[in-house]
């Protein structure tokens, strides 16, 4: 994974007014907070951090007037309608230290013919892995699978470091049977027996 670096200006304005006047500057509020220190009130470049955001769990590296920071997206508030960043919450990491994150999961192959469904129980598996190098994504194979057959977050392989956090047992994929609809001419025979 590789780290995206922005640079931060320390705010000192606060509330609804101040935090829509930084918007219409292109910049985005945030707070950077973790390892005990104080929280860390700073503006953003909106459209650097929007590139930024579009990679899951990415590490950023801060320049907060001259002091360098490494943070990862614990909160991204965007708004409902026009999509764009409202404010987001960043926790500090060090390297070499374990955090917990949410990965996506995605499915490849095509399921055994028959018109069966796919259903994803589960779009993220939450596991720990060190914060410089956090997998944005595992992908699960179901070639093959029949209906019926369902895939555990145990029979997930993670990638090289991580550690499933998520219930072993947990259903994340699974494959439906398709339903069968009934044939027009005995639902118009059963409807004229009824009446």
């Amino acid at each position: 994974m590789s780290e995206v670096k922005i640079a931060a200006a320390v705010r000192t304005e606060f509330g609804k007014g101040a935090a829509r006047s930084i918007r219409r500057d292109s910049q985005v509020p945030a707070v950077v907070y973790g390892h005990g220190s104080e929280p860390a009130h700073v503006t953003l470049p909106a459209h650097e951090l929007a590139l930024a955001l579009r990679t899951p769990n990415v590490l950023l590296s801060l320049d907060i007037d001259g002091k360098n920071a490494l943070a990862i997206p614990k909160a991204v508030q965007r708004d409902a309608i026009k999509g764009f960043l409202v404010h987001v919450d960043l926790l500090l990491v060090k390297r070499g230290e374990k955090v917990t994150v949410e990965i996506p999961v995605q499915a490849e192959g095509e399921l055994a013919a028959g018109g069966n469904l796919l259903e994803h129980v589960l779009g993220t598996l939450s596991i720990e892995a060190e914060a410089t190098h956090l997998p944005e994504s595992v992908t699960v194979s179901v070639e093959g699978l029949e209906a019926g057959a369902s895939i555990l977050a145990k029979d997930i392989e993670l990638p090289k470091g991580s550690t499933l956090v998520t219930d072993a047992d947990a259903v994340v994929l699974q494959v439906l049977a398709a339903q069968a609809e009934e044939p027009a001419a005995e639902t118009e025979a059963a409807v004229s027996t009824e009446a």
